[in-house]
Protein backbone atom coordinates (compact mmCIF):
# COMPACT_ATOMS: atom_id res chain seq x y z
CA UNK A 1 0.00 0.00 0.00
CA UNK A 2 1.11 3.05 -0.90
CA UNK A 3 2.08 5.90 1.62
CA UNK A 4 -1.52 8.21 0.98
CA UNK A 5 -3.28 4.65 1.73
CA UNK A 6 -1.94 4.20 4.78
CA UNK A 7 -2.81 8.00 5.53
CA UNK A 8 -6.92 7.61 4.45
CA UNK A 9 -7.42 4.63 6.66
CA UNK A 10 -5.74 6.11 9.73
CA UNK A 11 -8.11 9.11 9.11
CA UNK A 12 -11.14 6.83 8.45
CA UNK A 13 -10.54 4.88 11.64
CA UNK A 14 -9.97 8.26 13.93
CA UNK A 15 -13.00 9.75 12.38
CA UNK A 16 -15.07 7.18 14.58
CA UNK A 17 -13.68 8.56 17.40
CA UNK A 18 -16.45 11.79 16.77
CA UNK A 19 -19.96 11.79 18.57
CA UNK A 20 -22.70 14.04 18.05
CA UNK A 21 -22.28 17.19 20.14
CA UNK A 22 -18.80 17.56 19.58
CA UNK A 23 -16.66 20.53 19.62
CA UNK A 24 -13.57 19.87 17.09
CA UNK A 25 -10.13 20.38 16.99
CA UNK A 26 -9.03 20.10 13.40
CA UNK A 27 -5.59 19.88 12.31
CA UNK A 28 -3.50 20.49 9.12
CA UNK A 29 -1.73 18.29 6.75
CA UNK A 30 -2.32 15.63 4.19
CA UNK A 31 -3.81 13.10 6.81
CA UNK A 32 -6.34 15.59 8.30
CA UNK A 33 -7.58 16.44 4.70
CA UNK A 34 -8.61 12.58 4.12
CA UNK A 35 -10.11 13.28 8.35
CA UNK A 36 -12.25 16.28 7.06
CA UNK A 37 -13.40 14.16 3.92
CA UNK A 38 -14.50 11.06 6.55
CA UNK A 39 -16.01 13.28 9.17
CA UNK A 40 -18.31 15.15 6.53
CA UNK A 41 -19.79 12.15 5.60
CA UNK A 42 -20.78 10.86 9.12
CA UNK A 43 -22.16 14.56 9.58
CA UNK A 44 -24.33 13.70 6.35
CA UNK A 45 -24.68 10.72 7.07
CA UNK A 46 -25.48 10.32 10.34
CA UNK A 47 -27.01 13.93 10.83
CA UNK A 48 -24.15 14.99 13.49
CA UNK A 49 -24.12 18.07 15.04
CA UNK A 50 -20.67 19.22 15.64
CA UNK A 51 -18.50 22.05 15.39
CA UNK A 52 -15.29 22.86 14.29
CA UNK A 53 -12.14 24.78 15.05
CA UNK A 54 -9.43 25.04 12.70
CA UNK A 55 -5.62 25.68 12.44
CA UNK A 56 -5.44 26.46 9.49
CA UNK A 57 -7.35 28.58 6.68
CA UNK A 58 -6.41 25.23 4.22
CA UNK A 59 -8.41 22.13 6.48
CA UNK A 60 -11.15 25.38 7.52
CA UNK A 61 -12.07 26.51 4.14
CA UNK A 62 -12.52 22.65 3.70
CA UNK A 63 -14.47 21.35 6.12
CA UNK A 64 -16.89 24.06 5.37
CA UNK A 65 -17.18 23.45 2.34
CA UNK A 66 -18.17 20.01 3.04
CA UNK A 67 -21.02 21.71 5.36
CA UNK A 68 -19.09 21.40 8.72
CA UNK A 69 -20.04 24.29 11.24
CA UNK A 70 -16.48 26.01 11.89
CA UNK A 71 -16.03 28.69 14.37
CA UNK A 72 -13.02 30.24 16.15
CA UNK A 73 -10.90 29.18 19.16
CA UNK A 74 -12.08 32.03 21.28
CA UNK A 75 -15.69 31.75 20.54
CA UNK A 76 -15.80 27.80 22.17
CA UNK A 77 -15.38 27.60 26.04
CA UNK A 78 -13.82 24.52 25.43
CA UNK A 79 -12.65 21.73 22.70
CA UNK A 80 -13.83 17.69 23.32
CA UNK A 81 -11.64 16.37 20.68
CA UNK A 82 -8.63 17.62 18.60
CA UNK A 83 -7.23 15.06 15.69
CA UNK A 84 -4.15 15.92 14.04
CA UNK A 85 -1.29 14.74 12.26
CA UNK A 86 2.08 14.64 13.33
CA UNK A 87 6.13 14.56 11.57
CA UNK A 88 7.26 11.98 14.21
CA UNK A 89 6.38 10.43 17.49
CA UNK A 90 9.04 8.43 19.40
CA UNK A 91 8.61 5.51 21.88
CA UNK A 92 7.28 8.10 24.75
CA UNK A 93 4.30 9.48 22.61
CA UNK A 94 6.33 12.44 22.32
CA UNK A 95 5.60 14.26 18.82
CA UNK A 96 7.37 16.53 16.28
CA UNK A 97 4.88 19.03 14.21
CA UNK A 98 5.12 22.01 12.10
CA UNK A 99 5.76 20.66 8.78
CA UNK A 100 3.18 22.60 7.65
CA UNK A 101 4.68 25.52 10.11
CA UNK A 102 1.55 25.69 11.56
CA UNK A 103 2.98 24.28 14.90
CA UNK A 104 1.72 27.29 17.03
CA UNK A 105 -2.05 27.08 15.87
CA UNK A 106 -1.69 23.76 16.45
CA UNK A 107 -0.11 23.90 19.69
CA UNK A 108 -2.51 26.37 20.91
CA UNK A 109 -5.45 24.07 19.40
CA UNK A 110 -4.22 20.73 21.02
CA UNK A 111 -3.51 22.43 24.71
CA UNK A 112 -7.36 23.95 25.10
CA UNK A 113 -8.25 20.15 24.16
CA UNK A 114 -9.49 18.11 26.55
CA UNK A 115 -8.27 14.51 24.26
CA UNK A 116 -5.93 14.25 21.26
CA UNK A 117 -5.27 11.95 18.53
CA UNK A 118 -2.79 11.88 16.00
CA UNK A 119 -2.94 10.16 12.77
CA UNK A 120 -0.18 8.95 11.20
CA UNK A 121 1.35 6.37 8.52
CA UNK A 122 3.50 3.99 10.24
CA UNK A 123 6.93 5.83 8.45
CA UNK A 124 6.33 8.53 11.52
CA UNK A 125 6.80 6.45 14.13
CA UNK A 126 10.56 6.61 15.37
CA UNK A 127 12.65 5.25 18.35
CA UNK A 128 14.10 9.04 19.07
CA UNK A 129 12.98 12.30 17.77
CA UNK A 130 15.39 14.75 15.58
CA UNK A 131 15.62 13.14 12.17
CA UNK A 132 12.75 15.33 11.19
CA UNK A 133 13.72 18.92 11.33
CA UNK A 134 12.10 20.65 14.46
CA UNK A 135 10.19 23.86 13.67
CA UNK A 136 10.05 27.02 15.71
CA UNK A 137 8.47 30.35 14.76
CA UNK A 138 10.51 33.34 14.76
CA UNK A 139 9.67 36.69 14.62
CA UNK A 140 11.21 38.62 11.95
CA UNK A 141 12.50 41.67 14.71
CA UNK A 142 16.10 40.43 15.46
CA UNK A 143 15.46 36.90 13.64
CA UNK A 144 19.38 36.74 13.10
CA UNK A 145 20.39 36.95 16.03
CA UNK A 146 17.88 33.95 17.10
CA UNK A 147 19.78 32.17 14.29
CA UNK A 148 23.03 32.99 15.69
CA UNK A 149 22.53 32.15 19.34
CA UNK A 150 21.15 28.51 18.00
CA UNK A 151 23.46 27.81 15.98
CA UNK A 152 26.13 28.61 18.91
CA UNK A 153 23.99 25.81 20.93
CA UNK A 154 24.78 23.22 17.54
CA UNK A 155 21.55 23.12 16.73
CA UNK A 156 22.08 23.82 13.05
CA UNK A 157 19.32 25.97 12.25
CA UNK A 158 18.31 26.44 9.08
CA UNK A 159 15.76 29.43 7.26
CA UNK A 160 12.71 27.18 5.71
CA UNK A 161 12.53 28.84 2.25
CA UNK A 162 9.51 28.08 -0.62
CA UNK A 163 10.48 27.32 -4.63
CA UNK A 164 11.39 30.43 -5.04
CA UNK A 165 14.35 30.89 -2.49
CA UNK A 166 11.66 33.19 -0.48
CA UNK A 167 11.45 32.95 3.13
CA UNK A 168 8.47 30.96 4.46
CA UNK A 169 6.42 32.81 6.76
CA UNK A 170 3.76 31.37 9.12
CA UNK A 171 -0.19 32.42 9.42
CA UNK A 172 0.56 35.03 11.82
CA UNK A 173 3.71 36.51 9.56
CA UNK A 174 6.69 35.36 11.03
CA UNK A 175 9.45 33.04 9.74
CA UNK A 176 10.40 29.20 10.53
CA UNK A 177 13.44 28.48 11.54
CA UNK A 178 14.38 24.14 10.86
CA UNK A 179 16.78 22.49 13.52
CA UNK A 180 18.69 20.16 12.04
CA UNK A 181 19.18 18.14 15.62
CA UNK A 182 19.61 14.68 14.65
CA UNK A 183 18.64 13.15 17.77
CA UNK A 184 16.96 14.86 20.47
CA UNK A 185 18.08 12.86 23.48
CA UNK A 186 16.42 15.10 25.70
CA UNK A 187 13.29 16.62 24.69
CA UNK A 188 12.11 18.02 27.50
CA UNK A 189 15.24 19.75 27.93
CA UNK A 190 15.61 21.41 24.77
CA UNK A 191 11.88 21.94 24.81
CA UNK A 192 12.94 23.96 28.04
CA UNK A 193 15.89 25.74 26.57
CA UNK A 194 13.26 26.70 23.59
CA UNK A 195 10.53 28.30 25.99
CA UNK A 196 13.31 30.84 27.40
CA UNK A 197 14.74 31.89 23.82
CA UNK A 198 13.27 35.35 23.40
CA UNK A 199 11.91 36.02 19.82
CA UNK A 200 10.81 32.50 19.40
CA UNK A 201 7.61 32.32 19.59
CA UNK A 202 6.50 28.50 19.79
CA UNK A 203 8.74 25.47 18.59
CA UNK A 204 7.42 22.24 17.26
CA UNK A 205 7.85 19.41 20.77
CA UNK A 206 4.82 18.01 21.54
CA UNK A 207 5.27 16.98 25.03
CA UNK A 208 3.28 14.56 27.32
CA UNK A 209 -0.05 15.85 25.09
CA UNK A 210 -1.45 13.44 23.25
CA UNK A 211 -3.70 10.59 24.36
CA UNK A 212 -4.34 8.02 20.84
CA UNK A 213 -2.22 7.63 18.07
CA UNK A 214 -3.97 6.22 15.18
CA UNK A 215 -1.63 4.28 12.96
CA UNK A 216 -2.15 3.49 9.50
CA UNK A 217 -0.17 0.37 8.24
CA UNK A 218 -0.17 -2.23 5.70
CA UNK A 219 -2.42 -5.37 7.85
CA UNK A 220 -4.84 -2.40 9.02
CA UNK A 221 -5.27 0.85 11.85
CA UNK A 222 -3.79 0.20 15.01
CA UNK A 223 -4.89 2.42 17.89
CA UNK A 224 -2.07 3.34 20.52
CA UNK A 225 -2.77 4.16 24.13
CA UNK A 226 -0.18 6.82 25.50
CA UNK A 227 -1.88 6.37 28.60
CA UNK A 228 -2.53 10.16 29.40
Amino acid sequence: MDQNALKKMAADRAAEFVEDGMTLGLGTGSTVHYLVEAIARRVQAEHLHIQGVSTSSRTEDQARGLGITMVGIDDVDHIDLTIDGADEIDQHFQGIKGGGAAHTLEKMVALTSAQNIWIVDQSKLVDTLGAFPLPTEVIPFGHTQVERRLAAEGLNPEWRRDDQGQLVTTHNGNYVLDLHVGKIAHPHLLAQFLDAQTGILEHGLFLDIVNKVVVGTPDGTQVLNAGR
